[in-house]
């Protein structure tokens, strides 16, 4: 199984390697090119591709419209679509995000794995993007919300959204550490109990103790706390009550 991106019928090079850089970014190897245009490797395309310069524009393949609608579960890119199902051609539609998750179960997993057909992105043109027709041929329609005022995104830009939503198809592993130490429960529940006795050091109406601490349950189930700063508020929720009964 792979994710492929396509770009029919690119205006500029300078786009293509724009396109090629955000798959190097997120994870994705293949381009395939429908009618493009002449791609020097001493021009803007290669100028704009950064590290994909090396593998991904050198590797790109030239294909036809039909190979892609013959070999691919396709998924078509664009910034107008119907409001509503009275023409099917650019309705109905799923955002990037929705499309990331869709994607997940038909490529038989969140990572990239699995049984399922391979699949293309496919990008239209600069200006006027996938034709009716072309979209017709295609399984799936994507598009990125936008202002109603100016929904459509220069092409690279528009690339560049969708595979970043679509990176945990690519990517195994960022650049990001992984925030492995979240507080355990046992460590929130002292909080929480901490927090109790602050309510009573404070002298925090009896009948409102209940909603306060459902308030603090929620708040911190929303926040995911690691066990550093569990311990430090636990810390000074202690000491603020103590200094409160010692002046009292």
């Amino acid at each position: 199984m792979t994710v492929t991106v396509a770009v029919v019928d690119a205006e500029t090079p300078g786009n293509v390697g724009t396109i090629a850089r955000s798959m190097k970014n997120f994870g994705f190897s293949e381009l395939l090119l429908v009618d493009p245009p002449e791609l020097d490797p001493e021009g803007e395309a290669y100028g704009f591709a950064g590290q994909a310069r090396e593998d991904i524009l050198p590797n790109a393949r030239e294909v036809s419209f039909d190979h892609l609608v013959e070999n691919y579960h396709t998924v078509g890119c664009t910034a107008v679509t119907n409001e509503d199902g009275s023409n099917h051609v650019r309705y109905p539609f799923v955002t990037p995000a929705e499309l990331a998750e869709e994607l997940s179960a038909v490529v038989g997993g969140g990572d990239g794995a699995g049984d399922g057909p391979d699949v293309a992105v496919v990008f239209g043109r600069e200006r006027v993007g996938l034709t009716n027709d072309e979209l017709a041929r295609l399984d799936r329609i994507c598009s990125i919300p936008a202002s109603a005022d100016y929904p459509v995104l220069n092409l690279g830009q528009a690339a560049t959204i969708v595979l970043y939503e679509l990176r945990n198809l690519g990517v195994e592993e960022t650049q990001l550490p992984e925030i492995s130490d979240r507080a355990s429960p046992r460590e929130v529940e002292g909080l929480h109990d901490q927090f109790d006795d602050y309510l009573a050091a404070v002298d925090h109406p009896e009948e409102k103790r209940a909603k306060a601490r459902r308030m603090f349950r929620r708040l911190l189930g929303r926040a995911y706390p690691t066990g550093r700063e569990a311990a430090t508020l636990r810390g000074l929720l202690r000491r603020a009550g103590q200094k409160l009964e010692r002046e009292d």
